[in-house]
């Protein structure tokens, strides 16, 4: 990990969690919105609707804050992805409904990618951190399914980067730019093409 994933701040009462994520919660609509260079503690502090000075309570810099959201955002899309393909019954399948619950998550935090576009430059090591965690957690996964003998032997490294890369661009052209075509049946059809490839079949 090249950065640091929390605040040296971070609280260690239920309160003081809780007052921290309504802060990054916040940070997430005025970074969204804004871009790192436009938004200010100000904004944030007052979408939060706390003082000024509980702002530092938790962070002590922009910087800070926008580092720790990148981690806050990457930690939540893993969750929300892996609740909902705990129970699926082999790896295409999680390919599909891992698909899916990606766009739904986008579709309710556009924000998303402007944050991480903005953090290659801003903050880099959580930019870096964020995709290399999902690229680790895929690569394992594809791994598990190859020795289960669910999907069949490969370069699981190569693989996991390719199919992210799929991800993150029809995440952006169907949930980030339009919310008309059902995530199902964007998942559906990336599904296929992993699957199935693009070549011809014999029949």
């Amino acid at each position: 990990m090249n950065q640091v994933s929390s605040s040296k701040k971070t609280p260690k009462t239920k309160r003081g969690r809780l007052t921290r994520e309504k802060i990054l919660r916040a940070a997430e609509t005025e970074f969204g919105e804004k871009g790192f260079h436009e938004a200010a503690i100000s904004g944030i502090t007052y979408r939060a609707g706390v003082a000024l000075g509980t702002f530092y309570v938790y962070f002590e810099s922009k910087e800070e804050i926008f580092r720790a959201l990148v981690t806050y955002m990457s930690d939540r899309t893993r969750s929300w992805i892996a609740e909902r393909v705990a129970d699926v019954p082999d790896r295409l399948t999680a390919e599909r409904k891992g698909l899916e619950a990606f766009i739904e998550f986008v579709r309710q935090h556009k924000g998303i990618y402007r944050i991480i576009s903005e953090a290659e430059f801003v903050a880099n090591g959580a930019f870096r951190d964020h995709y290399t965690g999902f690229a680790d957690a895929y690569r394992e996964n594809l791994m598990k399914a190859g020795d289960s003998g669910d999907i069949r032997q490969g370069d699981y490294e190569v693989w996991s980067w390719a199919i992210m890369g799929m991800s993150v661009f029809l995440g952006m052209r169907y949930a980030e730019w339009d919310e008309q075509i059902p995530a199902s049946k964007v998942a559906e059809t990336m599904a296929d093409l992993i699957a199935n490839g693009i070549s011809l079949k014999d029949n």
